[in-house]
């Protein structure tokens, strides 16, 4: 178990009461615990501004399936980046829209180049790539 190391921080009351409120909200037992995860996502966040480093992104697609050939489009960009696509998952919403949720690991350059080239499919309605780790530079 690595070292905990305590250290003080100044806030203006007006700040720390807001903290507390959203602390409490999302469940957290202590203030640490915020802390923490609020530095973990920073961390995050600068990962993905290094084009190189490995990270994980997750892509979600809400588009017409009513598009001839929408499905066979989106597969065939996943294929031509086989070793970055993990995984998909295809879901029916309903009669007219599909949920496509695509798994991504690799640098954080291609995932987001990967990621572009998908949402810009014509008849892809609503998009969005979520950022994350891939946990190995965190504690």
């Amino acid at each position: 178990m690595s070292k905990v190391t305590r250290f003080g921080v100044s806030l203006e009351d007006e700040l720390l009461e807001k903290f507390d409120e959203l602390t409490e909200k999302m469940g957290y037992k202590t203030r640490s615990e915020a802390i923490r995860d609020l530095i973990r996502d920073r961390l995050v966040s600068e990962e993905w501004k290094a084009p190189e480093k490995e990270t994980v992104g997750i892509l979600n697609l809400v588009y017409s399936h009513e598009r001839r050939e929408i499905s066979e489009t989106l597969t065939h960009i996943q294929h031509q980046h086989i070793n970055a696509v993990i995984t998909s998952t295809h879901i029916h919403l309903d009669h007219h829209n599909c949920l496509e949720v695509i798994i991504l690991k690799g640098k954080s350059s291609v995932l987001k180049k990967i990621a572009n080239e998908l949402l810009s499919t014509r008849s892809v309605k609503h998009g969005k790539l979520t950022m994350t780790t891939t946990g190995t530079d965190l504690t």
